[in-house]
């Protein structure tokens, strides 16, 4: 049965069918596990942080008013009443006319709401101390509560742990977080023509790119990636290691496919699986049209392209995402976090209307200028492209192009 291309979608269709995906499971993990997972559910503060009021300079703890409008040639002149060690409470109210020394990190007394900085004092001897510059209410004072106050969300369930969350985390004392588990990502390269990488290289026979990479990018997205090795174009064997890597794993990938032929063999496959549907049949993205959707039960199948720049564009612009999805991220198909630059189009880019079209561009740096993106043209199946490109321009599926002198923004990969 050959089926060709059919029911080719939008990618904003594609993505809308992969959002309907439901994410992982959720298990409580170390926060020394969480970086880079999820958030299940959302985090309250249980206290005040910092839980008092805190110096964040060495010097002396005033009263704002009894330093108001001090300058070097019209000082104020306080008298320290004590020296605060960095790990005590203080068990005093500072009176009018006082200050205390303290050192970074210590705790103010009651009736004292800024520090002066060591540098802008003098001690003029019997607990004097000369104050030269003026200060104001919580200058160099971290107040109570001023990171995060009790009861407060902190985060939502959704939200992507970075290094900065793990050490606000530990700040309050919250040692095991709820995260979504890993995405465990089946990976099956297809086709006839592929040997192992240690092969000798012969005609008509091609080493395994695919599945190297897609490990790469499984892993660069936060899943665990399982390779199932190489499988013939035989039907009975697809179906096996598919029904395997179904049962094993979140989300299964089949590399290959670029031929009618092939495209026939996966659809084959992924319907043969019990409750399964083919949902799309080709995106309509370049490269990377011959994507296709399926699903077995409530697991989803994406049959890749087999050309291997083809399915690394697919992976970043699609696959990454969706698993950042299936970890349930929020908004993980947005656009505002991928890192990218401003540029000037360096010539015509022409594209075909109706598909959107991921362009692998060159940046050249211009001193005193936005770096000119120079388009880099090649073949699917060659691996140059993406070598030797520093980014991709999306041109929209609405336009037929982009044209020289245009600002652009570049998506650095």
């Amino acid at each position: 049965m050959n089926h060709d291309f059919f029911n080719i979608i939008s990618r904003e269709e594609f993505e809308s069918f992969l959002l309907s995906f439901a994410p992982t499971d959720i298990e409580m993990s170390p926060i020394s596990d969480a970086f880079g997972l999820v958030l299940g559910e959302d985090i309250v503060s249980p206290e005040d942080l910092p839980p008092a009021s805190r110096s964040c300079m060495d010097g002396f703890a005033v009263n704002a008013r009894n330093a108001f409008g001090a300058t070097e040639g019209n000082p104020a002149y306080l008298e320290c009443c004590a020296e605060l060690r960095v790990d005590e409470a203080p068990d005093f109210v500072l009176k009018s006319g006082d200050c205390a020394a303290i050192a970074t990190g210590g705790t103010l007394p009651e009736g004292a709401d800024a520090v002066v900085m060591v540098e802008h004092t003098q001690e003029l001897g019997s607990g004097t101390i000369e104050i030269r510059k003026s200060s104001a209410p919580g200058e160099h004072v971290m107040l109570k509560g001023e990171d995060t106050a009790k009861g407060e969300k902190i985060y939502e369930a959704g939200h992507a742990v970075r290094f900065q969350d793990v050490g606000l985390l530990a700040a309050l004392g919250i040692k095991n977080v709820s995260i979504h588990k890993k995405p465990r990502v089946g990976i099956i390269s297809t086709g006839d023509e592929l040997v192992e990488i240690d092969s000798p290289p012969r005609i008509g026979s091609i080493r395994d790119v695919n599945s190297h990479t897609l490990r790469c990018l499984v892993s660069k997205a936060g899943a665990i990636p399982v390779n199932y090795g190489i499988v013939r174009d035989e039907i009975d064997k697809l179906e096996a290691t598919l029904a395997k890597a179904i049962a094993e794993n979140d989300l299964v990938l089949l590399s290959g496919g670029s031929s009618v032929g092939m495209r026939d063999l996966t659809v084959q496959a992924i319907e043969a699986m019990p409750d399964s549907e083919i949902i799309a049949h080709g995106v309509a993205i370049s490269p990377g049209k011959p994507t296709i959707l399926g699903k077995a039960g409530s697991k989803p199948v994406l049959g890749l392209p087999g050309q291997v720049t083809s399915v690394q564009v697919v992976m970043l612009s699609i696959v990454m995402p969706f698993i950042r999805h299936l970890m349930g991220e929020k908004n993980s198909f947005s656009r505002l976090d991928r890192p990218v630059k401003q540029a000037e189009l360096g010539r015509n880019t022409p594209s075909k209307p109706g598909r959107e079209d991921y362009v692998r561009v060159k940046l050249e740096h211009r001193e005193g200028k936005l770096p000119l993106a120079l388009p880099i043209y090649g073949k699917s199946g060659l691996l140059k492209t993406l070598i030797q490109a520093d980014g991709l321009m999306i041109i929209p599926a609405d336009t037929e192009g982009s044209y020289a002198g245009q600002e652009i923004q570049v998506w650095m990969i």
